[in-house]
């Protein structure tokens, strides 16, 4: 027989733990007038590990051998993983357009034939593998050595990014030629092919981790879209930081549409395109040229 459970209510001195300790790893910003959805999110997990208050479950976030595994399944469970191919057509279209041609163009005249693209909150991959195939629609890109990263903090979600296995919901704003071209059918999903796989990685990054960004080596290009609009001001000061140092210089920043640096840096330049505006790392001057 079901015996229903009734919500465990959250104090305000066990919310203002809890969201410290969540702020402190990750720069996820909670109000308290988040208290209410932290409290009925977070009940699920207090149910299944048969905890009695949100004090006890503190505990198991702070000092349990498995910390680290439960702190990424508090992260899935309070953040939307929102995210489809193709999302937002109009920057997409800059990006193909304008800003590749424009980075290409700067590197033919040193020699170099590389492209790096960084999806810095990548999600359950769609956004990188988008990337990768509008890159493989320009003949001349075969000839380089392309590379795109994605990485996300929540575990669970990239493990569905390295599967490649996407349901309808992902396909709202994907035209058929792509769908035609670079997915197969499986058992009612479609699979994204090996070709689209083989350009991208994907990796677990917490873009807090200073240290660990500074590994990813130098970008030509940054997609960072709808992922600050969970961090608070000074969270948003260090990302936005931490990302303009990965950029080559002359290298593009990618935000969300409703996303923007006021406030936040003033270390961009922001660039107007014929469909969109984005910001770029400016370009390193010097005497008699640009560096």
């Amino acid at each position: 027989m079901f015996v229903f459970k009734p919500d465990i209510k959250m104090s305000e001195d066990e919310f203002r733990q809890i969201r410290d300790f969540i702020y402190d790893h990750c720069g996820l910003h909670f109000d308290i007038e988040s208290k209410y959805m932290l409290e009925k999110r977070l009940n699920r997990r207090l149910t299944q590990l048969n905890l009695e208050s949100f004090k006890d479950y503190y505990y198991q976030l702070r000092y349990s051998r498995d910390r680290d595994e439960e702190l990424s399944t508090v992260i899935d469970l309070l953040t939307t993983n929102e995210t489809y191919f193709f999302r937002e057509d109009f920057q997409l279209k800059t990006f193909t357009d304008e800003i590749i041609p424009e980075i290409m163009q700067k590197k033919r005249g040193s020699g170099d034939r590389s492209l790096r693209i960084w999806s810095a909150g990548c999600s359950s991959g769609e956004e990188p593998y988008t990337i990768a195939m509008l890159l493989m629609q320009n003949p001349e890109i075969r000839r380089w050595n392309v590379e795109i990263i994605g990485t996300d903090i929540s575990k669970q979600i990239l493990s569905l990014a390295r599967e490649g296995i996407y349901g309808k919901g992902s396909f709202r704003s994907t035209d058929d030629f792509y769908i035609d071209r670079y997915f197969t059918d499986q058992d009612g999903k479609l699979r994204i092919s090996d070709q689209v796989k083989q350009l991208v990685s994907i990796s677990h990054l917490n873009l807090l981790d200073q240290q660990r960004i500074s590994l990813l080596g130098k970008m030509d290009a940054i997609f960072c879209r709808n992922v600050i609009i969970y961090f608070d001001s000074e969270a948003k000061k260090k990302v936005i930081s931490s990302l303009h140092d990965q950029l080559h210089s002359g290298g593009f920043l990618l935000l969300g549409h409703s996303e923007s640096l006021m406030n936040i840096s003033t270390e961009f330049d922001l660039r107007h395109f014929t469909h969109d505006m984005v910001y770029q790392r400016p370009e390193r001057k010097r005497a008699g040229g640009v560096l």
